[in-house]
């Protein structure tokens, strides 16, 4: 539900995001951010990927504001000209969140600023990063959060559903976003972790414990030492030679379940089916 009344505390300091490749202008960035007395903390990133991989971790901060219905962070200062992934690209994804943090471009280029706006960022900024001008893109945030309708908190007691998690994927020099949604199992691959989604699998550099404990509130649950599925496309739990098993789609994948994960798996199918 959206409530037309801003809850924005003119007290609180802010969560930033600042992403930069070039060392030099990240700690300048960062340098300016930090002695503006609005902020409260800047998280660096130094590329768009990084920045990706940081709002989807299991930072205490971000996951707390993500339970309360807020932005993972109040705002984004970011570069636009990354290799890999651009900053625009990046933004693109921030802008899709909802809510969405503010989106404000650091950039040395001024040729890209109507499409920063198109994506509606408040403020354009040309490096080096001066003080006086950071401080004025601060205000252009505060005034922007102060004017956006924001959730109404959940009163049941469940947890806020949390937007689609966006897992940066390298492949050949290039930099591919899958959502968290396309993913139907996941297999731990030692400190990696394969993502099988409709369209393949990915290798990514994420532990399963990780991913298990990221994505249980959205529907993922830890069937297997190896195997982490997504609960809604579990079609049948059944007694194999060696165990149980369950079948992922239309007998299209059939994976083994552990017997300490039985009994959990039962109950959460057991809710699921209820809920439903």
């Amino acid at each position: 539900m959206l409530v037309t009344v801003s809850t924005h505390d003119d007290t609180r300091k802010l969560l930033v995001l600042a992403v930069d490749d070039e060392l030099h202008g990240l700690d300048q960035l960062r340098h300016c951010l930090e002695s503006n007395a609005r902020i409260g903390r800047v998280i660096p990133a130094v590329d768009a990927s990084e920045a990706l991989r940081l709002l989807g971790s299991e930072d205490e901060e971000i996951r707390m504001r993500k339970e309360r219905g807020l932005p993972p962070v109040d705002a984004v200062f970011a570069d636009i000209n990354m290799p890999g992934l651009s900053g625009m690209e990046m933004s693109r994804v921030f802008a899709s969140l909802n809510p969405a943090p503010v989106l404000v471009f650091v950039t040395g280029h001024a040729t890209e600023a109507v499409d920063a706006f198109d994506l509606g960022a408040v403020d354009y900024v040309l490096k080096p990063a001066r003080q006086d001008r950071i401080d004025k893109a601060v205000a252009r945030v505060i005034e922007k959060m102060q004017s956006m309708p924001v959730r109404e908190p959940a009163s049941t007691g469940e947890p806020v559903k949390t937007d689609d998690e966006v897992i940066p994927v390298e492949l050949a020099g290039t930099t591919k976003l899958i959502p968290r949604s396309s993913v139907r199992w996941v297999e731990a691959q030692g400190d990696y972790a394969r993502l099988f989604t409709t369209e393949g699998s990915h290798l990514v550099r994420i532990p399963l414990a990780q991913l298990e404990e990221r994505w249980g509130k959205a529907g993922f649950v830890r069937i297997h030492r190896s195997f982490l599925v997504a609960l809604p496309l579990i079609t049948e739990l059944r007694m194999g030679q060696g165990g149980y098993q369950v079948v992922i789609g239309n007998d299209e994948k059939v994976l083994p379940v552990s017997r300490r994960h039985t009994r959990e798996l039962k109950d959460r199918l057991v809710g699921s089916s209820r809920t439903g």
